[in-house]
């Protein structure tokens, strides 16, 4: 499967996540809400990579990759705790939008921090991004 395939997979399964996540933190703190999230999450990743062998390659993991993968896992905590607690407060239809400005804020930090090519188009669709999100809202 191609880059778009699991991407377009990515998509749909966040998608489901903002109404399943509404259902379920429904008379439940949001950090308990995440710790159980967390927990389902490592266990089916830690079940994936035992069931295709990929274990065998943690001795070969570098300082640097362990050091970003750690910093990315504390990031997507943070996510997670807030993107539970606004679904508390707010309606899905609400909160995903604002949420899904973590794409424009991703192709800026890509450019800034990666040096990824920010185009015209590139600037434009960010734009039109940001402004979909909001208009969500108004």
């Amino acid at each position: 499967m191609s880059w778009l395939g699991y991407a377009l997979i990515s998509a749909v399964a966040a998608a489901a996540t903002a109404i399943l996540a509404k259902l379920g933190v429904e008379g439940v703190p949001s950090t308990l809400a995440t710790a159980i999230r967390t927990i389902v999450v490592t266990l089916v990743a830690w079940g994936l990579v035992l069931g295709l062998g990929q274990q065998q390659a943690i001795p070969t993991l570098s300082r640097r990759s362990l050091v970003f993968l750690a910093l990315s896992g504390v990031a997507t905590g943070v996510s997670w705790l807030a993107y539970f607690r606004a679904l508390q407060m707010a309606p899905a239809s609400w909160v995903a939008p604002i949420d899904k400005l973590s794409l424009p804020f991703t192709i800026l930090l890509a450019a800034l921090w990666l040096r990824e090519p920010m185009t015209w188009q590139v600037a434009a669709g960010v734009s039109l991004m940001v402004i979909g999100a909001l208009l969500t809202r108004a």
